[in-house]
């Protein structure tokens, strides 16, 4: 057996060798292939470099050509001017020695103007000296700098790891904003990439049970801006990492964010058989259930009759799927994660033919002949589309109508500890109605549906305009005293 273990161990070892020798002879190809790519590069940067240079030359001989052109064209024209004024004098000088020879005064006076023509002659009016210059020195260039920079040029540095700002990182409204800078300013620098994931860890990154990096490419700024995000974790590790044209630099220290939201499933197991759950969708199902209420007919009817509280409000039933499935009328289903402290918000969205539904909490001890907003620990908003649309708060069996418009979405926000109940238009964040209330009791999520479906949007951070409108919010909660309790 000692032997088997040692040959054993003798052959893990030799294929590890033979592997590794495998993977060196890979990377010596790679390392290879990798020099010869980098030097096929550089060639195609040299010669892109003579290339500019070969066509700032032909433009600069071009502009050289260009002024010597003009030069010579205005020498020219001077010169053109120079040989008519000179044949002119010519011919007055000829004229005049010919009237020195005259003698006879008849003849004398015919010439007598030639002193006026002469003073007027072109001759007496032309510049003698050149227009221009022979000089072409203000054509020269100096590429003393430039060589001094060309022979300063090295392979391109590996960029330092940014530093993220934590002060400016911002967390609000389900995005997230990350901002950092570099320790010294580097000009190369062509982008950075950012990477980010999920966590239920506070501090450094954990090595297990960690879900995988996701990526942003490409950012030109020191600031990025994650959005639409769904904060079904606790918080999230981001790190940057600064690219110039050849290599990407290592990677910040990441830093964890919290990512605070409230996040929940539908609770499939304790809902109305006519309801079809799944996960956050619920949708009314007029046949669901027949062949369970056949069976179970009898023992409803019993439980009915006798003491429906035996079994609601045993500690079996209030355990998370151990209640008793809601039925006769009301067509319930609750979250499956209880809201015990703190603020948290949701949404839901109503399919548009839905008939009737409501959207609110309740303890977990709601009867499950009970419907929402008819007990004294529920609290609710309804919305009945059934011939007319009504729009209605309800808690112990009392209503108030509310006279606004039916939302497309509408928010529910919870602040246990604050006692308060709001809900939301989760567009516009326009208030609908607030509840107040002492709530001693945990509390769930609770969702009536009848003919249609609706959607639960969880994992929402509070927004920030519903924040800013709890501060203003008083006055509006007396207006709801007649249905407010405390519980």
């Amino acid at each position: 057996e000692t032997l088997q273990r040692i040959v054993s161990t003798l052959v893990n070892k030799n294929d590890e060798i033979h592997n590794f020798i495998d993977m060196l002879n890979h990377t010596i190809s790679n390392v290879q292939v990798n020099s010869s790519n980098a030097i096929s590069e550089l060639d195609e940067e040299f010669d892109g470099l003579y290339s500019i240079l070969h066509e700032m030359k032909g433009s600069m001989a071009n502009t050289i050509q260009q002024e010597e052109a003009r030069k010579i064209q205005v020498l020219q024209d001077q010169l053109s001017q120079c040989n008519c004024a000179l044949e002119s004098s010519e011919e007055l000088l000829e004229l005049a020695v010919q009237s020195l020879d005259i003698k006879n005064p008849v003849e004398l006076l015919e010439v007598g103007n030639i002193d006026r023509i002469v003073t007027v002659a072109s001759a007496f009016r032309l510049s003698l000296k050149p227009k221009v210059s022979d000089s072409m020195t203000h054509m020269m260039v100096d590429f003393a700098l430039e060589k001094r920079m060309l022979q300063a040029v090295k392979f391109l540095p590996v960029p330092k790891a940014p530093e993220i700002d934590v002060a400016a990182c911002l967390v609000a409204d389900n995005c997230i904003t990350i901002s950092w800078r570099m320790p010294e300013e580097d000009s190369r620098i062509d982008h950075f990439v950012l990477e980010y994931r999920k966590t239920n860890f506070d501090g450094l990154p954990r090595l297990k049970g960690e879900q995988r990096w996701e990526l942003v490419d490409y950012i030109k700024a020191t600031q990025y801006t994650l959005s639409g995000l769904k904060f079904d974790t606790k918080y999230m590790n981001l790190r940057v990492q600064a690219c110039n044209k050849a290599v990407a630099g290592e990677y910040s220290d990441p830093v964890t964010l919290e990512t605070k939201a409230f996040l929940f499933s539908l609770d499939s197991t304790s809902s109305h058989p006519n309801l079809k759950v799944e996960d956050t969708y619920v949708e009314w199902d007029p046949t669901g259930g027949k062949g369970q209420e056949k069976i179970k007919g009898k023992e409803n009817k019993n439980s009915n009759t006798a003491s429906p509280k035996r079994s609601t409000n045993s500690p079996r039933a209030l355990a998370r799927g151990g209640r008793d499935r809601f039925a006769g009328e009301s067509y319930t289903v609750l979250g499956d994660t209880a809201v015990e402290s703190g603020q948290h918000y949701w949404e839901v969205r109503a399919q548009k033919d839905c008939k009737s539904y409501s959207v609110g909490v309740t303890y977990r001890n709601l009867g499950k002949f009970d419907q929402l907003g008819k007990t004294n620990s529920s609290w609710c908003i309804h919305i009945n589309n059934w011939l007319q649309t009504t729009f209605s708060a309800k808690h112990n069996n009392k209503a108030k109508t509310l006279d606004i418009p039916v939302p497309d979405r509408i928010g529910v926000y919870c602040d246990f500890d604050g006692g308060q109940l709001s809900f939301y238009n989760a567009g516009s964040k326009a208030l609908l109605h607030t509840f107040r209330a002492k709530f001693t009791q945990p509390l769930l999520p609770g969702f009536m549906i009848w003919c249609g479906g609706l959607t639960v949007s969880t994992g929402l951070q509070v927004p920030s305009a519903v924040k800013t409108l709890q501060k203003s919010e008083n006055g509006l909660g007396g207006s709801t005293s007649s249905l407010n309790n405390v519980a």
